[in-house]
């Protein structure tokens, strides 16, 4: 069965999978960061960031994409801590400021729509965006989900096509 939309009750549930994804992966983005210097807190930083969104979006009594991109948005922007936190939390504003409007459900072209506000935002609250970090990983994402976003109604292949090119762009990241 092919799922071709996601209402916001599902993408709570997605968000906040997610967020226990990169808390559970922090050491290792600890040890993968080097720029701009190797602190080793990255991952530690964005696990703060996210967690504090993940509260707010945990507790939402009633759950709309406006009420859901409050929370993502204000809670990350709170939470937000050291360089990639920031960049974390615009990137989530970027997205919200795209699934904030929405009534009913997402497919793959609102959530292209949203990956590339999200790239966009990030990238003008970096005074001297540097290539080969996580800018660069997050435009790798926006750019294949516009370029298959009419082509993949499927959201899993949709998702799992964009991940799988996330990757590729990391890989080639110092």
């Amino acid at each position: 069965m092919s799922v071709t939309t996601i209402d916001a009750k599902m993408l709570q549930k997605m968000f906040l999978a997610g967020a226990k994804n990169l808390e559970a992966k922090k050491e290792w983005i600890n040890e993968l960061n080097v720029f701009p210097v190797p602190d080793g807190d990255t991952g530690t930083n964005m696990t703060l960031t996210i967690m504090a969104a993940a509260k707010e979006v945990d507790a939402l009594e009633t759950v709309t994409f406006e009420t859901l991109a409050k929370a993502i948005s204000s809670g990350s922007l709170r939470g937000a801590r050291g360089n990639s936190g920031v960049i974390l939390s615009q990137l989530f504003r970027g997205f919200t400021k795209v699934i904030k409007t929405q009534e009913e459900e997402l497919d793959a072209v609102l959530l292209s729509e949203a990956l590339t506000r999200a790239t966009e935002t990030a990238y003008k609250a970096v005074m001297k965006p540097k290539e080969g970090t996580i800018l660069t990983v997050a435009k790798g994402i926006s750019d294949k989900a516009a370029e298959i976003a009419d082509t993949t109604p499927d959201l899993a292949e949709f998702m799992a096509l964009v991940l799988a090119n996330g990757d590729e762009v990391l890989a080639r990241t110092p």
